[in-house]
């Protein structure tokens, strides 16, 4: 569910694809797992098992890629296709509506084909169950006739890959979950680790920028590197309009300053319901609902968007009666905390 926006404003630090910028993403995406910065752990295991499948030239295992929006599962995926030399077919979970869309892609696909489904864990429970004998016996029960004379016809399947990407793992079920021979859940990234991000961008974008420009980007760019790179064709934008093209230290700082990013990656929104938990409410506790009527936003976007973030970071707290702000929220927006601050849970 979408909050309210100022029409044709969007929020740069959503991890989320943004409509004009998607195209773009896409070609700054890596192609092989040798060009994937960062999840070292999960790029050691997924080598692994493409170099052990391909040796015995059977497709890989099922693949569930877990994690936070941003940080790369889509590339991945086309990554894996990319490694085994199979065709890629990418769909989303909401856009599987009836079981003909599930049959629709599946029949259509190669053998050795990689479907890779975003989102898997809004796939509506009723089609579920068309992938379980796809996934384990290559097979796709189709109910032909009616009533009485109906019967079930299975269809073989090629071999092939399904490769699942979720944001949500607690709402997979666990008959599908259990059927992914492989997971993995992307973290967030490190600095460093976005800083070679942004110069490797910046590389294919053909943008003038030092190491110490592209550490600045990183920093505010909240362990995602969908955010870097929005973040560093918006300082690209700043720099030739204001400077010279270069990106340095100091160019860097001023462009975030202007998009009204700070030191520790929050824009304007999260800031707004940070100072509506401690000056408004005093530091809580206050219920979602109420917090969302005080910022003007849907209390589902507060919880799935702003919330997780300010969450790692230690600017807020959830209890039992409430959101609560830290003392480091208080001394994040030059605050002073209330005599007693902090957690009130009965």
């Amino acid at each position: 569910m979408t909050g309210i926006r100022t029409p044709g404003v969007e929020r740069i630090q959503d991890p989320s694809p943004l409509g004009p910028d998607e195209e773009l993403d896409r070609s700054l995406r890596p192609k092989r797992l040798a060009d994937f910065v960062g999840q070292e752990r999960v790029k050691e295991q997924l080598g692994i098992f493409i170099e052990a499948a391909r040796a015995r030239g059977e497709p890989l295992d099922h693949v569930l890629l877990a994690g936070p929006p941003g940080l790369g599962k889509t590339s991945l995926a086309q990554i894996v296709a990319n490694e085994v030399g199979a065709r890629f077919v990418a769909t989303a979970g909401p856009a599987l509506e009836r079981k003909g869309d599930v049959a629709s892609y599946l029949t259509a696909l190669e053998p050795g084909s990689v479907f890779f489904v975003d989102e898997i864990h809004r796939l509506p429970r009723a089609l579920e169950e068309t992938f379980y004998p796809a996934m384990e016996d290559r097979k796709l029960p189709i109910t032909v006739g009616q009533g009485a004379g109906a019967a079930v016809v299975s269809l073989d399947l090629p071999a092939f890959t399904l490769i699942g990407a979720t944001t949500r793992t607690g709402l997979l079920t666990t008959p599908l979950r259990d059927r992914f021979g492989v997971t993995h859940r992307l973290e967030l990234y490190e600095p460093a680790d976005l800083a070679r991000i942004v110069l490797r961008s910046a590389g294919i974008l053909d943008v003038d920028i030092d190491v110490a420009g592209a550490e600045a980007i990183a920093a505010r760019s909240r362990g995602t590197p969908r955010v870097a790179n929005r973040l560093l064709k918006r300082v690209r934008d700043y720099a030739e309009v204001r400077g010279t093209g270069s990106i340095d230290e100091a160019v860097a700082a001023e462009a975030l300053d202007m998009l009204e990013v700070d030191a520790k990656g929050l824009d304007r929104l999260d800031r707004e319901i940070l100072r509506a938990l401690c000056q408004k409410f005093g530091g809580g506790p206050v219920g979602l609902s109420t917090l969302a009527v005080a910022v003007g936003e849907e209390p589902d976007t507060i919880e799935d968007v702003y919330e997780p973030y300010l969450l790692q970071q230690g600017f807020l707290m959830r209890t039992p009666r409430g959101r609560v702000a830290t003392e480091s929220a208080f001394a994040h927006l030059g605050l002073e905390a209330p005599r007693g601050a902090g957690p009130r849970l009965f």
